[in-house]
């Protein structure tokens, strides 16, 4: 559903919107574009190699939420079969930014567009460094497609 190449490597989440999803005219409410993110952010850690439980327990780290954006396209109603794209926009040594589309998968349509910028910290809430091994899986998509090496 993509509309062109990207550098990024992308992953791909489907959803069913629930009823509980929705307002009383059967339209997505609009926070739930934001916990999509998530099911989609948390899918891109799985398939690249780790679960953020692991994070937490192994290495007492926490990707928190800084800043999150997202720009609605066409409305989601329930029932609507979904596909939430998630991808590594870019990795600092202490901020991660995913990228978002959402599309409904009958049309194609683009529902909505986003981003959320993290900050990786320890238990206390101090901003730590992503170590190595985490990087090294974030950004194996992304030096595959951009044959960028090291």
């Amino acid at each position: 559903m993509s509309t062109g190449e990207s550098p990024f490597e992308w992953t791909e989440t489907g959803l069913r919107v629930r009823y509980a999803e929705t307002d009383q005219m059967g339209i997505v409410y609009y926070a739930n574009f934001l916990v999509w993110f998530e099911i989609g952010r948390t899918d891109f850690c799985r398939q690249h190699g780790f679960a953020y439980r692991e994070m937490e327990q192994q290495d007492g780290l926490y990707i928190i939420v800084a800043e999150a954006r997202c720009r609605y396209k066409a409305p989601a109603r329930y029932d609507d079969e979904i596909l939430v794209r998630t991808c590594l926009r870019g990795a600092r040594k202490r901020v991660l930014v995913f990228g978002y589309e959402v599309y409904r998968q009958t049309d194609g349509q683009m529902l909505a567009e986003g981003e959320t910028v993290h900050v990786i910290t320890d238990r206390d809430g101090r901003p730590r460094a992503l170590p190595d091994k985490y990087r090294e899986m974030f950004l194996a998509g992304v030096k595959a497609r951009s044959g960028l090496g090291g």
